[in-house]
């Protein structure tokens, strides 16, 4: 949050972040005179906007996973097979990416997005995204958990009010990982 580059929220954040991330990594790494900074950047990270990857490129981030061509599906079926805890949990990006370019990002407004997705995570979905438009929650979940959020569509409105929003949607396209994005393509 020190970094006006980030909270201002431009198209390119991630980039920002992800920079400061590896700078403080890399000085860490060599302190304690360590070879190398790994990612688990994959090749499924490709298909979208991810200016975080330039970041890891500029800075000779190894990607083994990446460099394998290894995509998300492939990485959870190896991590099956070797037993590995978590190979089923999905995918979790940064809260910021909540948020629409532009609008700010603040520690209130990361906070009314954690607390309204550990409700639903408490309701038992389990791939969900509530994106922030100022005082309007816009709930992305599965297709199939669709009907199962109209059943509890008290509770969560609820839930989501006390959190601190005003209004409560629910996005019928469902759940799109990079749903923020589809505004750059315009």
């Amino acid at each position: 949050m020190a970094d006006p580059k980030f909270t201002a929220n431009p198209a390119d954040r991630c980039y920002y972040c992800k920079t400061r991330l590896l700078k403080r990594l890399l000085a860490l790494a060599e302190k304690r005179n360590l070879k190398a900074v790994v990612t688990g950047s994959n090749i499924s990270d490709t298909g979208d906007y991810r200016p975080g990857l330039q970041a890891e490129k500029e800075h000779q981030i190894r990607r083994p996973l990446l460099e394998a061509k290894l995509s998300k599906d492939e990485i959870r079926r190896i991590s099956k097979a070797m037993g590995l805890p978590g190979w089923d949990h999905p995918s979790k990006a940064c809260l910021a990416s909540r948020i629409p370019y532009g609008q700010e990002i603040n520690e209130e407004t990361l906070s009314r997005i954690e607390k309204s997705e550990e409700f639903l995570n408490s309701l038992g979905f389990r791939q969900y995204r509530v994106r922030d438009h100022g005082k309007t929650a816009r709930i992305e979940l599965l297709p199939e958990d669709l009907s199962a959020a109209i059943e509890r569509r008290e509770e969560i409105v609820t839930a989501l009010k006390n959190a601190g929003y005003a209004y409560v949607t629910l996005d019928l396209q469902g759940f799109r990982s990079g749903s923020m994005n589809e505004t750059l393509l315009k």
